[in-house]
């Protein structure tokens, strides 16, 4: 099974996190299924997510789509996120 771990700042967690949950449909589709969600404990806005990729090609193509894009700049997303393919 394949997995992406997904690690950004935030501006604020607690605007980031609705926006981030009304998009889970979004990620199901793209093959995602959130396994952690954790923060640092020295900087709250410091945001790590683990998925788990049923189709990396389809999780590449959402990594790298304009709604997804949209949504974190809406959310609150500083910079540009790391993304890490594991297996």
């Amino acid at each position: 099974m394949s997995h992406l771990l997904v690690h950004h700042k935030v501006e604020n967690f607690d605007t980031w996190k609705p926006l981030y949950d009304a998009h889970r449909t979004t990620r199901a589709v793209a093959g995602l299924k959130q396994i952690h969600l954790l923060r640092s404990l020295s900087d709250p806005n410091d945001v790590v997510l683990l998925f788990e990729a049923r189709d990396m090609e389809k999780a590449r193509a959402f990594a790298r789509s304009d709604d997804l894009r949209q949504t974190m700049k809406r959310a609150g997303v500083i910079g540009t996120p790391q993304i890490v393919e594991l297996q």
